[in-house]
This record gives C-alpha cells, structure tokens and sequence, in this order.
C-alpha cells in the first residue's frame, strides 16, 4: 500500500499557517483543532516547513514565555520530512523512524495534498492486519 490509500481514507485536508503569525495563535488552532502539526505556507499551497506541539515545547524551554510573541517561522522546523503519494507506507514508516518525527508532509508537484501521522500509519496497517488475519480464519475454516 502506499500513502495514497491514506489518504483516501483520512482526506486531503491540510491545516496550515503562514510564517509570520504569532506563536499564541498557532498554539490556539493546534488545540482547537485537535492536531499535533501545522504545515507553515505562506499561501496555503506551497511547503516552507511544519510547526508542531514539541517545536512549541522546545521553544518554550528556550524562549520562556515570550515563546508566545513570537513568529511561527522562529520556530517551525524549516523543511522536514515530505512525501509523495506514490510512496510507500514502509518507507514512509522508515523516514519518520530515522527522523524521529510524528507528521510526514505529502507532496505531489511541489505543491500541498496531504499530512499523514504516525497516526494514521497505525491505523493503516492495524487494519491491514485485521484483513490478513479475517483472510486466514477464512481460509482454514474452508479447508477444514
């Protein structure tokens, strides 16, 4: 399977920030919408980097609580870890373990269409194992 499955099931639907907001507000939305990630764009299409609950964890410890005037883009991890939907969740699951990273930004022509979590390669693949396993039962309660 590959990221494309995923994101059929979850969607496309990316949650993003421009750099130049103020850290406050990218806290708020992060906790509004229930998510661990923001993708920084400056118009929503194109990547710049992410910004996630440990990059505000880490800019706490060393900006203190004027962590909260600052810009997204003084702490968002520039680049980071991206994808295309053609690849495969094995090697998805292989960058995101070497990186150490939660979020992989999915990328098709330079230009935005998905964020898949470690999350949602869980599911994926406990649902995988499911299938495999009903596949099984199936087959040996038929050869009995």
């Amino acid at each position: 399977m590959n990221v494309e499955g995923i994101l059929e099931a979850k969607g496309r639907a990316v949650e993003t920030i421009p750099p130049d907001t103020n850290v406050a507000f990218a806290a708020q939305k992060l906790s509004s919408k229930g998510i661990g990630a923001l993708v920084v764009s400056s118009e929503g299409v194109r990547f710049d980097g992410v910004v996630s609950e440990r990059d505000l964890v880490r800019g706490l410890t060393k900006h203190g609580a004027r962590l909260l005037d600052l810009r997204v883009a003084d702490v968002m991890w520039k680049g980071g870890p991206t994808c295309s939907p053609a690849d495969t969740i094995k090697k998805v699951m292989h960058d995101m373990t070497r990186t150490r990273n939660r979020h992989v930004v999915v990328l098709q022509d330079d230009r935005l269409c998905g964020i898949i979590s470690i999350g949602d390669i869980v599911k994926h693949r406990l649902e995988e194992l499911e299938l495999e396993a009903k596949v099984l039962r199936d087959a040996y309660r038929v050869s009995r």
